[in-house]
């Protein structure tokens, strides 16, 4: 029988950690996995005696991953300008509905999901869509993660205090966002009231749980019909769901933990082919974000129960 190498073990015990960071800094789980997949094949391509050079392999890890996240933050501006529609970052369910046999993966292990934080409610993703690169990497690293500025410095190529600076900036953008920070039950009260007018095509109920300047926003990537632009306006924005509740049949809607936070699924067939996080604040609904490319719904089990 052979003993497990303590030193792989450790090494591979990092990975947790890496899939948290490259999906916070990506906002693609997809991209997130291939990164640290990257990480790794870096790492074992060394020889055992460069290894060994290596003070603390968990810290090359991480700065490795990040810096293929740099990168890889550069060229997604470029890649979504060309984007059919609107980018949202990916939606994760709530631990307890990880699929570890998602299309594509082989032998998930169930340490490789993502903490489910305020970091990652949706609304906060997005504000970080706003930042640079260098702001979004010193911010991630510094502020979520607790890493300090001069190892923040060593991945973006600038001084501790540039770093210290751009996650200041970082944090302006947080706030100038005002991201909402209503509590879970109450947000998951009024999603649920949401999902009962939705379903009784209650259009003055709708209109009464939206914020009059609420926004939605669609994501299908071009591979499902959905709206290209947001629509803005409560009025706008019931009459649009009733009008989609009128299209659909054969549609269940499933109240569910997206990103942490309270959000709905929409299923049909036995497959989820939506999932809806919403910003709440002050008893109504500022923003709807429906992701519709099955592309970015490949971690939503196909069919759960309906939670009580």
């Amino acid at each position: 029988m052979t003993t497990p190498d303590p030193d792989q073990h450790a090494i591979m015990s990092e990975r947790p950690l890496l899939i948290n960071v490259a999906y916070r800094l990506l906002g693609s789980m997809a991209e997130a996995e291939d990164v640290v997949q990257e990480t790794y094949t870096r790492w074992y391509a060394m020889s055992p005696a460069q290894q060994q050079t290596i003070e603390s392999p968990g810290g090359w890890l991480t700065k490795v991953a990040t810096r293929i996240c740099f990168d890889l933050l550069g060229s997604a501006r470029v890649r979504r300008e060309t984007y059919v529609g609107e980018w949202i970052p990916e939606p994760l369910p709530d631990r307890t509905e990880w699929d570890n046999e998602r299309p594509g993966s082989t032998n998930v292990d169930p340490a490789d999901r993502v903490t489910l934080d305020e970091s990652v409610n949706m609304a906060f993703l997005v504000v970080l869509e706003s930042m640079t690169p260098a702001e979004r990497v010193a911010f991630i690293l510094h502020d979520v993660f607790r890493y300090p500025f001069t190892e923040v410095a060593e991945i973006v190529g600038r001084t501790p205090a540039a770093c210290r600076q751009l996650a200041f900036s970082a944090r302006r953008r947080i706030d100038a966002a005002h991201v909402p920070t209503t509590p879970p039950a109450r947000q998951a009260h009024i999603v649920r009231q949401f999902k009962q007018a939705w379903t009784a095509k209650n259009i003055d109920a709708l209109i009464a749980l939206l914020d009059p300047d609420a926004t939605v926003t669609a994501d299908g990537g071009g591979r499902v019909s959905t709206m290209l632009h947001p629509i803005e306006g409560a009025a706008q924005i019931a009459r649009l769901l009733i009008n989609l509740a009128g299209k659909l049949h054969d549609l269940t809607i499933l109240e569910r933990t997206v990103n942490g936070r309270p959000g709905l699924v929409a299923e049909q067939a036995g497959t989820i082919i939506t999932v809806v996080a919403f910003d709440v604040e002050d008893d109504q609904i500022t923003h709807i974000w429906a992701v519709r490319n099955p592309d970015k719904l490949r971690s939503w089990p196909t069919t759960s129960p309906e939670h009580p």
